[in-house]
C-alpha cells in the first residue's frame, strides 16, 4: 500500500473542472476524480495556512490545538503540561506520526514548517525535505525532489510521501514561458462591472482598490496594480487559475513518476488544499481573511485502490477528519485526543456527513462561521479593517458567492445558526486542554495578527484616497473592533 498526498495552497473548488469549472484549469486532477470520490462539503475548521495544517496534521481544531492566528501567542499549540513524557504518547500523535505507527514510511516536501516557524509541523517524518525559500518556490523548485525520490523509492511498499505546491497563492508565480493559457476565455457571469465599482469604493485589506494589502499592489504580466473593472479582474482571474493548471502540470509529472514505477495502480491519492481563496467575495481578492464558505471550503479528491471511482460525497466533512479516515483505511490506530471522524464509508457511498460545521478564522478577522444545510452563518468579533457586520448570513446553495445578506430577512435562521455555536463552543471548553478559547486570546492582544498594528498607516491612506467615512469608522472601532467595545 502507497499513499501520496498531493497539497496545493490556496486552492478553491469552483476553479477544478471536476467541480465544475468553465476554464480547463486542471485535467489531471479532474483525472484522479473521475477514478475516486469527490467531496464537495469538505471544509477546513480554521484558516488560514498555520491554523489549517495545526488542525489537519494534530487531528484537532484550532479551539484544541491553541493554533488560530499566524503570529503572537495563538499561533503556537498549546503545551501538553504535567503530563508530557520524555516522548509523545500515542495520544498525541501526529498525523504522520499516526501513520509512521501503522507501518508506513512518512516523507514531506514542503516549505510550510519554515514559512511559518510551525516546527511541531515535523513530528512523525521519516524524511522532510524543505526547499529553503518559506512559500516563495514554485512547483519546478519542489516537485523535482519528489520525484528523484519516487525514482528512488517509489517501488517499496507502505510510504506516505506528501508534496506541497503553492502556485495559486499570490503573487502568482507562474513562469512566463508557461504561457498566458486563459487569456481569450470568458469570465463567470457572477462578477460585473457594477460589482467592481462598490468594491473600489469601499475598503479593507485586498479589497479592489487595496489590492496589496493596505494599497495598491505592483502591475505585472499575471495581475494588476488595482481591479477597477472586469479586464483587470480577468487579469487577475487569469493569473490564479495560470497557477492551479501549472500545479496540476506537476501532479501530472508525479503520476506519470509512479506509472514508470509500475506503483499507480496501487498508490492511493489524496488532492486537498489548506484554504481556498475569495476572489471578490465579500471583497476580497485574492487572499484568505475569512471563515466563510469561500476561503473554508477546499477540495478533497480520494482515489483508493481497488473502490469504485466516479462518486460524489455531498456530506459535510471537517479537514481533522481525514487522518482518522485513512487510518481507518489503512488499518492503523486513531490516538485518542483526536476530535476527528472517519468518513471511509464514504468512498463507498455511505452517508457519513456530519449535522453541521464550525469554522474560524483569527489570522486576518476574528470570525467564526457556522455551515449547516444551505446556510452560512458568520458571527463576526473583529472585522480585521473590513467592512463586515457582525452576523452575516448566506444561502450558498443559492449563492455561493455570497452576494446577498439575508441576516435582517431571516433573524430565525441566524438564531438557529448562533444556537448551533453556543453548543459547539460548550461541546470544546468542556474537552479542551485549556480553560481559554484561542480567539479571545487574539482579541486581548488587540485582534487578529496580519492587521492589529496598521490600523494608523491604514487610516491614512483612507483618507489620503478619499474615504474619510471609512476612515473615522476604523478609528472608532480600533480597526474594526465589533464586539467588547
Amino acid at each position: 500500500m502507497r499513499v501520496l498526498y498531493y497539497d496545493i495552497d490556496t486552492l478553491r473548488p469552483d476553479h477544478l473542472g471536476c467541480y465544475g469549472y468553465h476554464r480547463n484549469t486542471s485535467p489531471n486532477i479532474d483525472r484522479v476524480a473521475g477514478e475516486g470520490t469527490m467531496f464537495t462539503n469538505y471544509y477546513v475548521s480554521d484558516a488560514p495556512c498555520l491554523p489549517s495544517r495545526a488542525a489537519l496534521f494534530l487531528g484537532r481544531p484550532g479551539i484544541h490545538t491553541g493554533v488560530v492566528d499566524h503570529g503572537g501567542i495563538a499561533a503556537d499549540p498549546y503545551n501538553v503540561g504535567e503530563d508530557r513524557a520524555f516522548r509523545h504518547q500515542r495520544e498525541w500523535h501526529s498525523w504522520p506520526m499516526a501513520m509512521r505507527s501503522s507501518g508506513f514510511y512518512p516523507v514531506s516536501y514542503s516549505p510550510f514548517a519554515e514559512r511559518h516557524s510551525a516546527w511541531w509541523f515535523y513530528f512523525g517524518w521519516r524524511e522532510m525535505f524543505n526547499p529553503g525559500r518559506g512559500g516563495a518556490e514554485s512547483a519546478e523548485e519542489v516537485v523535482p525532489a519528489a520525484l528523484d525520490w519516487i525514482e528512488r523509492n517509489g517501488k517499496k511498499d507502505d510510504w506516505f510521501l506528501h508534496v506541497n505546491v503553492w502556485d495559486p497563492h499570490t503573487p502568482y508565480r507562474a513562469p512566463e514561458e508557461f504561457g498566458f493559457p486563459f487569456e481569450d476565455e470568458p469570465l463567470e457571469g457572477w462578477m460585473t462591472e457594477e460589482k467592481i465599482r462598490r468594491d473600489f469604493e469601499s475598503f479593507g485589506p485586498h479589497s479592489a482598490q487595496d489590492l496589496a494589502n493596505l494599497g495598491p499592489g505592483q502591475d505585472g504580466p499575471r495581475a494588476p496594480a488595482q481591479i477597477r473593472n472586469l479586464d483587470d479582474y480577468r487579469k487577475w482571474i487569469n493569473g490564479y487559475d495560470t497557477g492551479i493548471l501549472y500545479a496540476d502540470h506537476y501532479l501530472g509529472k508525479v503520476l506519470e513518476a509512479l506509472e514508470a514505477q509500475g506503483v499507480l495502480d496501487d498508490t492511493a491519492i489524496i488532492i486537498s488544499s489548506d484554504h481556498g481563496e475569495n476572489q471578490g467575495e465579500l471583497n476580497i481578492y485574492g487572499d484568505h481573511h475569512t471563515a466563510d464558505h469561500i476561503t473554508a471550503r477546499v477540495p478533497l479528491i480520494i482515489r483508493w485502490p481497488g473502490m469504485e471511482g466516479g462518486r460524489v460525497d455531498e456530506g459535510l466533512h471537517y479537514n481533522y477528519d481525514l487522518p482518522p479516515t485513512m487510518l481507518e483505511l489503512v488499518g492503523g490506530q486513531c490516538p485518542e485526543r483526536w476530535d476527528g471522524r472517519s468518513f471511509a464509508g464514504a468512498l463507498e457511498g455511505a452517508e457519513t456527513g456530519r449535522e453541521s460545521l464550525v469554522l474560524g478564522n483569527c489570522a486576518w478577522s476574528c470570525q467564526r462561521g457556522v455551515r449547516w444545510g444551505p446556510w452560512m452563518l458568520l458571527r463576526t468579533y473583529h472585522s480585521g479593517m473590513k467592512d463586515f457586520e457582525p452576523f452575516m448570513l448566506f444561502n450558498v446553495e443559492d449563492d455561493p458567492h455570497e452576494l446577498h445578506d439575508l441576516a435582517e430577512e431571516r433573524p430565525e435562521v441566524v438564531n438557529e445558526g448562533l444556537a448551533t455555536l453556543e453548543r459547539w463552543y460548550a461541546d470544546m471548553m468542556a474537552t479542551s486542554t485549556s480553560t481559554t478559547d484561542p480567539l479571545w486570546t487574539v482579541m486581548s492582544q488587540g485582534g487578529p495578527f496580519h492587521t492589529r498594528n496598521a490600523v494608523e498607516q491604514y487610516v491614512e491612506r483612507l483618507r489620503a484616497s478619499g474615504r474619510a467615512e471609512a476612515a473615522d469608522w476604523l478609528e472608532k472601532t480600533d480597526g474594526g473592533r465589533l464586539v467588547g467595545r
